[in-house]
């Protein structure tokens, strides 16, 4: 295959090799542009994510200074027709969420909110005006989104329970205005975000709308969580809004309900399962290379049959994962796939990630709980990810109701 320079960087590029948890080689069925593209960004990784990643995580601080890396990358809204930097295709995209994952579950969930969740709701949800002013500076990193749907008391039933108020009116100008009231919990980046989604309950219909609540907003107030032990380089905010003020032209045009918000869901819940085969693969890796060089009684433990045996089935995870996501990932592109396709996905992976990074730790014995050894931060971070977009539980009844026709959570 004929290689590229890459003029920023000067360096050659080529289609990326094969991972080695990727037994059966799925990256081959990626186009040529999208395997140069894997290369580029899995060098970037490599030499700018990978060093830092644990001291950001002890630090509880996102990867800021590198968003213009990420923005030159492409890896902002690289869904978006209006602003990926070259045609792709779904299952690249999820590859990407996998590659940035085993380098650091932070960095790619800090990159899943701001484009995943926040530019796909204004694409998805948003009128031609509203895409034309928000999206191109967003791709470029100048501008950062968060996504504030959770709350205190509701996640699994915010379909039904959400509570935060959207309420009309004309002001003295005699424009129309929205005034919000509610709190918000676990949203990613809202600390620093330029633009948060504020999805809120309207109380003249009782539906779901959204809304872009642009920073600094009066009576809108974000306050880091603190003590958190999973996806620690991650910045959740609290969130209250009192009587903060939106005008109709930042309310999400295209968003008449709740059914609207699930589209943008389910084009992320796809990425959240390779996300977690991600997680899976960087604890694995680590397993993988410690095993080879911990040397007990006289000899390295990966020549122990039960060494062997647990990256074998971490790998068959790894890889019933892939290409359980390779094609929930075409039925995408195929549009084809629906909420339960992209449910049983995450629910599968995030299981299988959480099987592989317990194998992994414990195969590092005392060691894997230490950062230096590589597996303890994936083992952290894989229980929020086994958590956010949808629990396990909920996952899976997602699939029950479409097994049986019988909702069981309602």
């Amino acid at each position: 295959m004929t290689l590229t320079l890459d003029p920023q960087s000067q360096a050659a590029t080529a289609p990326a090799d094969v991972l080695d948890a990727d037994f059966y080689g799925f990256q081959r069925r990626l186009t040529e542009a999208e395997q140069i593209s894997v290369a580029e960004i899995r060098d970037y990784l490599e030499r700018e994510v990978r060093p830092g990643a644990d001291d950001r995580w002890e630090a509880t601080t996102s990867p800021r200074h590198l968003i213009p890396g990420f923005a030159e990358l492409g890896l902002f809204g690289s869904g978006i027709p209006e602003v990926a930097h070259f045609e792709n295709s779904a299952v690249y995209r999820g590859w990407i969420a996998l590659e940035i994952a085993r380098v650091d579950p932070s960095t790619a969930t800090f990159i899943g909110v701001h484009s995943g969740l926040a530019m796909n709701a204004i694409a998805v949800g948003g009128s031609p005006e509203q895409k034309s002013e928000w999206l191109e500076p967003m791709a470029r990193g100048e501008l950062i989104g968060a996504f504030g749907l959770t709350e205190p008391l509701h996640g699994s039933d915010t379909a039904k329970g959400l509570e935060t108020t959207a309420t009309r009116r004309t002001n003295a100008d005699g424009a129309d205005e929205w005034v919000l009231n509610g709190a918000k919990r676990w949203i990613g980046n809202a600390t620093f975000a330029d633009v948060v989604v504020i999805w809120a309950r309207d109380t003249a219909d009782d539906q779901v709308k959204g809304f872009l609540v642009r920073q600094p907003a009066t009576g809108f107030t974000a306050t880091k969580i603190e003590r958190k032990q999973s996806l620690r380089a991650v910045e959740n905010a609290d969130i209250v809004l009192e009587d903060v003020i939106v005008p109709e032209s930042d309310r999400l045009q295209e968003i008449h309900g709740f059914r609207d918000v699930a589209i943008v869901l389910r084009l992320t819940r796809a990425d959240v399962a390779w996300q977690a085969i991600g997680v899976a693969v960087g604890a694995y890796e680590a397993a993988l290379a410690y095993a080879k060089t911990r040397v007990q009684f006289g000899k390295p433990i990966a020549s122990f049959q039960l060494v062997q045996q647990k990256l074998a089935d971490s790998l068959a995870d790894i890889t019933a994962s892939i290409a359980l996501c390779v094609r929930v990932s075409e039925m995408l592109d195929e549009d084809a796939q629906k909420d339960h396709h992209s449910a049983m996905a995450k629910a599968f992976a995030t299981k299988k990630m959480r099987e592989v990074v317990a194998r992994s730790r414990e195969l590092m014995g005392g060691n894997g709980i230490q950062l230096d050894h590589g597996a303890a931060r994936f083992f952290a971070d894989a229980e929020a990810v086994y958590t956010f977009e949808g629990t396990y539980d909920m996952n899976t009844l997602i699939v029950g109701r479409a097994i049986t026709g019988i909702a069981a959570f309602v």
